[in-house]
C-alpha cells in the first residue's frame, strides 16, 4: 500500500492532480509573465493589490491614449482554468487583453481570484464580487481608474470557468454593470439537453471538477449533489431568474466543444426569461476552446474579436 501523499483522489489531466494528504499537484507549464508596455499594442500594465487580507491582486491594462481627458470603457475580465488553475499573470491572457485593450479602446481589470481546493467555492465570486466594486468605486484610489476610466461603462467579461464567474457576479451585482459578454461558459445544466453529449469524457471530468471546487467527494451521489446548484446550472429548478441579470446587454459566445450544448441551453433560457433579441447576442464559432488565444490571427479569432470590439462600443 502507497502511503497516503501517493493515493490520487482526483486527476483531471491536463489540468491538476490531487493526493490524499491534500497536496495539489498543478499540471500546466507556469507561462505567467509580468507586467509590461507591450511593443506591439503600445498597452501599458501593471498589477495593483485589491485586498491585502486574502491575497486579491488584478492586472491593469491601458491603451496609449490619443485624447486630453478621454474616458475609456472599463472590462472587468475574470480567467479561464475550470477553478483550479489560472492567473491574471498567464501569458495567453496576457497577450490576448493586450490584444482587447487596443482594438476596443477598454481598460482591463483582470481579476487573480483564489483557486479551488485550497480555496472553495465560493471564495472565486467574492474575490470577483471585490473586484467588481473596487473597479466601479467612484472614490478609487487608483490612477488609472480615477484618470482614464469611465465607470457609467462598465463590462464585465470571463473566459470558460472565469464566464460562469461571470454570470453570477453579474446576476448579483449588475446595477453596477453595462454589459456581458461570456467567451465558452461553464455551465453545466442537463436541461433542455438530455442526450446531447459530444463528450461523455469531458463531460464527466467537468462534473467533478464542480464537486472539488466546492469541497465535496468524488462520488456519484456527492457529485449529483454538488451539480444541483445554480451557480454551476443557471437553469436548474428553483434557480434566479436570468432577468434579473442588471445589465443592458448580454453576449454569449460558444466554441465547438462539450460546452457549446450548455450554452445553447443558457443562451435559449435568456429569450425565455424575457431578454428581447437584440439585446442578447450569439456568436458560435468552429474552433476549439482555445482559439482566440493560441490562434490570435486566425479568421475565427479575428471575427471574435471584432464582436468584441462592437459590444463594447470603442469610443461611444
Amino acid at each position: 500500500m502507497g502511503e497516503p501523499d501517493d493515493e490520487i483522489t482526483f486527476e483531471f489531466v491536463p489540468l491538476i492532480r490531487c493526493y490524499k494528504s491534500g497536496r495539489v499537484e498543478r499540471l500546466l507549464p507556469d507561462t505567467r509573465v509580468p507586467p509590461s508596455l507591450d511593443p506591439a499594442t503600445g498597452v501599458a500594465s501593471r498589477d495593483v493589490t485589491i485586498d491585502q487580507s486574502t491575497g486579491l491582486w488584478a492586472r491593469l491594462y491601458l491603451p496609449p491614449s490619443s485624447a486630453a481627458g478621454e474616458l475609456l470603457p472599463v472590462v472587468v475580465y475574470l480567467h479561464g482554468g475550470g477553478l483550479v488553475v489560472g492567473s491574471a499573470a498567464d501569458a495567453l491572457e496576457h497577450g490576448f487583453l493586450n490584444r482587447l485593450s487596443s482594438r476596443a479602446r477598454v481598460l482591463v481589470v483582470s481579476v487573480d481570484y483564489r483557486l479551488a481546493p485550497e480555496h472553495l467555492v465560493p471564495a472565486c465570486y467574492d474575490d470577483a464580487c471585490a473586484a467588481l466594486r473596487w473597479a466601479t468605486s467612484s472614490s478609487s484610489t487608483d490612477t488609472w481608474l480615477r484618470d482614464h476610466g469611465d465607470i457609467r461603462r462598465v463590462f464585465v467579461l470571463g473566459y470558460s470557468s472565469g464566464a460562469n464567474i461571470a454570470h453570477n457576479v453579474t446576476l448579483h451585482g449588475g446595477e453596477r454593470v453595462k454589459g456581458m459578454a461570456l467567451l465558452h461558459p461553464c455551465f453545466i445544466s442537463s436541461k433542455k439537453a438530455d442526450g446531447e453529449v459530444k463528450n461523455a469524457w469531458l463531460r464527466k471530468k467537468l462534473e467533478e471538477l464542480w464537486a472539488l471546487a466546492c469541497g465535496g467527494e468524488m462520488t456519484a451521489s456527492a457529485v449529483a449533489a454538488a451539480l444541483d446548484d445554480p451557480r454551476i446550472d443557471p437553469v436548474v429548478d428553483g434557480a434566479p431568474s436570468l432577468r434579473r441579470l442588471g445589465c443592458d446587454r448580454v453576449l454569449v459566445c460558444l466554441a465547438d466543444e462539450e460546452l457549446e450544448v450548455r450554452g445553447r441551453v443558457y443562451y435559449d433560457a435568456l429569450l425565455e426569461s424575457g431578454w428581447a433579441e437584440d439585446a442578447v447576442e450569439l456568436f458560435v464559432a468552429g474552433g476549439d476552446h482555445e482559439y482566440f488565444q493560441r490562434e490570435p490571427d486566425g479568421d475565427m479569432a479575428v471575427a471574435l474579436m471584432d464582436r468584441l470590439v462592437a459590444f463594447f462600443g470603442g469610443n461611444e
